[in-house]
């Protein structure tokens, strides 16, 4: 059972799922959506999803983003990774990127509803747990590396580091 950062062999940990993350930023806001479906459904959180096979994780940010928002985000930049174990033994590798604009309009979709709000005021209580942690690495521009142990949806230890 998993309950601390010190419990995982971080060395050998071998995630179930590899996905990404993009949050576009732009003029003191950024696009968040509101997700509809699947994992971490009700929450409000980037566009994203798992990586498929060939892909490279910034190909995947951008194909997901253009999924579930209908943009196309340019002026993309890697910005940190995330390293999820949750106690039912799911785990995630996430690749967190950032944009500095998009092609098209932002639209909703079957997964889900875009979202501006300020970097200033973030929704933050509506959000993953382990964000308020890593989110001003992010938009500070310093690239992070974060583990956390989730049970569910409850955050039960992280240990984040600026690279």
């Amino acid at each position: 059972m998993f309950k601390t950062v010190e419990d995982v062999d971080w060395e050998n940990w071998d995630p179930v799922t590899v996905a990404t993350l993009m949050f576009v930023i732009k003029d003191g806001q950024i696009l968040l959506i509101h997700k509809k479906r699947g994992f971490g459904k009700g929450k409000i959180n980037g566009p994203g999803g798992k990586l498929e096979p060939g892909e490279t994780t910034e190909q995947c940010a951008i194909r997901e983003t253009q999924e579930e928002l209908c943009i196309t985000p340019t002026g993309v930049k890697f910005a940190g990774e995330l390293h999820f174990q949750f106690t039912d033994n799911n785990s995630i590798h996430g690749y967190v990127y950032t944009a500095t604009d998009y092609e098209g309009e932002p639209a909703e979709t079957d997964e889900a509803i875009p979202l501006w709000c300020s970097i200033d005021d973030l929704p933050f209580e509506h959000m993953w747990q382990d964000d308020h942690i890593w989110f001003p690495h992010m938009l500070e521009g310093r690239r992070f590396s974060g583990r956390f142990i989730f049970d569910d949806d409850r955050m039960l230890d992280n240990v984040i580091d600026v690279v």
